[in-house]
């Protein structure tokens, strides 16, 4: 019988070795299309346009923009450590945070997160034995948590900061407070349906479970909660060139992001500054714009291609040794 096994054994190691091999290309690949985003968001810039801009914001401001970067990427984590309950694959939340803040910090700069964030996750969770369905579920969960985080938070900012939409698209209040209802009514449905739906929902012929209610909830708090911290790392900036409440600017970078989902452009360049210089006109943006791109966006960016990378070699390292113990066996 040793004598039968002896050939499967030997057959998992060059498996072993195809999927190590994989691992490495999708890690270089990632790296140097990361390397190249940074180059050109860069080079759009001369040098002393980027010292002066950097050098406009204060010690405090900035390191409070860090700060609040910090907190929203630690909400982000919260997102996949949901996730993982609803699929009912829970892991140690080490695990969560390695794969939540490599993927995203990522796929936030990439843009295409299906193919970006998606791909990165699918490699950790994947590893550490979740299935291709539940990988599925997992994204399309994150990405229910994002869209409530935006209605939520969008709701409210068009409540609290209407003139934003007023003046920059043209609407009367009455429309204005009617688009936020709507939008503020996306979170209580979404609840109803957790609370009271029974069996999954049918969407183009896939079938979707709702979560359960206590993780809706959670959905909801955390979902704006992220977008909360990232509009407080953006408004620590532009405090440092111009005084601005903080909600205009929530409704302001909300807009932004939607408008850099539906355009799938990497790291929304063009499209946050454009964004936020038209609905907040007048102000010179672009400096604490492009510093909240180093707190928000470059940094991790580099953070994230070297927790990618010593993760990458940690892990294969350690699989080498397991398939070795396994062979000898």
């Amino acid at each position: 019988m040793a004598a039968d096994d002896r050939p499967q054994k030997q057959d998992r190691k060059p498996a072993y070795k195809r999927r190590r091999w994989l691992g490495y290309i999708i890690a270089v690949v990632v790296a140097t299309l990361a390397l190249y985003l940074l180059y050109r968001t860069l080079s759009r810039y001369d040098w002393p346009d980027l010292v002066d801009a950097v050098t406009a914001v204060s010690w405090a401001r900035l390191f409070a923009a860090l700060g609040f970067s910090v907190l929203s990427y630690l909400a982000l984590t919260s997102f996949d450590w949901l996730a993982l309950q609803y699929v009912g694959c829970p892991l140690e939340y080490r695990k969560v945070a390695i794969a939540s803040f490599a993927s995203l910090s990522i796929g936030h700069s990439l843009g295409l997160a299906a193919l970006s964030s998606g791909a990165i996750r699918y490699r950790y969770y994947t590893r550490w034995g979740l299935g291709r369905a539940d990988v599925a579920q997992l994204i399309v969960f994150c990405g229910a948590t994002v869209g409530l985080g935006l209605a939520a938070l969008g709701g409210i900012a068009l409540l609290v900061a209407p003139e934003i939409a007023i003046n920059a698209l043209g609407l009367s209040p009455g429309v204005v407070m009617l688009m936020a209802l709507v939008t503020l009514a996306c979170p209580v449905l979404y609840l109803g349906m957790a609370a009271f739906a029974t069996g999954a929902i049918h969407i183009r012929g896939h079938k979707l479970a709702m979560p359960k209610l206590w993780l809706a909830v959670a959905q909801c708090v955390i979902g704006p909660m992220n977008f909360v911290f990232v509009a407080a790392a953006l408004h620590q900036t532009v405090l440092s060139v111009a005084e601005i409440s903080y909600f205009p600017v929530v409704a302001a970078y909300v807009s932004a992001n939607v408008a850099t989902i539906v355009s799938h452009v990497p790291g929304g360049l063009g499209v946050i500054e454009a964004v936020l210089t038209y609905l907040l006109p007048g102000q010179a943006l672009i400096g604490a714009i492009l510093v909240f791109r180093f707190v928000y966006f470059l940094i991790p960016l580099c953070a994230g291609l070297v927790v990618l990378g010593v993760s990458e070699l940690f892990f294969s390292r350690t699989g080498s040794r397991r398939a070795t113990r396994d062979h000898s066996l």
